[in-house]
């Protein structure tokens, strides 16, 4: 069995506002997609999500988004390309200062929501965020949807790229991702989501909403935290992908 990554998106929560088990998900995952305050995350509670991470030896990736605090950075913005460059710059800064401090660091990148859909698709967005890593460390990884345009013009531009696939996520038979204004595209049934992760990382395959299985190469597993059974998903998912051999490390190389 080969090796994979298992990520969650994590330091979400906002003042008085929790959201997500972020000490219990890094006890599961070897990655983590840590908010930088345009969807979601306050700088305290980022902090101590980075200080929980390193402590662990959990890789840290800045999970980067449009303004959009009220959407939870899940709404479409026809943002100009200078300005999702200089959001994204922004973003990654922000973090790479606060990983410093506890004294871990920022190895990847992972768009959030509305952003990561986007520019899986869109070659304008796609080049603004490209850029972006690139200007600020051409050494950082870039976590894209598995199959999609994105990762060859991402490796095109000389970014390192990851594909990822989704763990609680329906799938259209396209290979992009259900919305999720439609039912049925996130899933619930841990024993489900387990069996679907493990034929993938077996088979490398995924069946889509209509039942055909479709080819997906993936590098890494996301399960997202904010989920009410996140916990539950990630440790099963863990648990039946190292019961069947499968070796769990980061892609970016930090210790399980």
């Amino acid at each position: 069995m080969p090796a994979i990554d298992l990520n969650s998106d994590l330091g979400e929560s906002f003042g008085a506002w929790s959201m997500g088990d972020d000490a219990a998900m890094l006890d599961i995952v070897t990655s983590a997609n840590v908010a930088c305050g345009f969807h979601a995350g306050d700088p305290a509670g980022i902090l101590a999500t980075l200080e929980a991470a390193a402590a662990r030896g959990v890789a840290i990736g800045a999970h980067v988004s449009y303004p959009d605090l009220v959407g939870f950075g899940r709404r479409n913005m026809a943002v100009p390309a200078a300005q999702l460059r200089a959001d994204v710059i922004y973003q990654i800064g922000a973090l790479q200062g606060l990983a410093r401090s506890v004294g871990t660091q920022v190895s990847y990148v992972k768009p959030h929501g509305a952003l990561y859909n986007t520019i899986a698709q869109d070659p304008v967005q796609a080049a603004a965020v490209i850029e972006a890593v690139l200007r600020v460390d051409p050494q950082l990884k870039l976590v894209c949807l598995a199959n999609s345009p994105l990762i060859g013009w991402a490796t095109e531009a000389g970014l390192s790229c990851v594909a990822e696939a989704f763990a609680d996520r329906a799938y259209t038979a396209q290979g992009t991702l259900v919305a999720r204004s439609r039912p049925g595209a996130v899933l619930h049934d841990v024993e489900l989501i387990a069996q679907r992760m493990l034929r993938l990382v077996r088979d490398g395959v995924i069946e889509t909403e209509d039942g055909q299985l479709i080819k997906l190469d993936a590098d890494s597993i996301c399960v997202h935290g904010d989920s009410p059974d996140a916990v539950g998903i990630a440790r099963t998912v863990k648990s039946r992908l190292l019961e069947a051999g499968t070796t769990l490390r980061a892609f970016t190389g930090a210790r399980p």
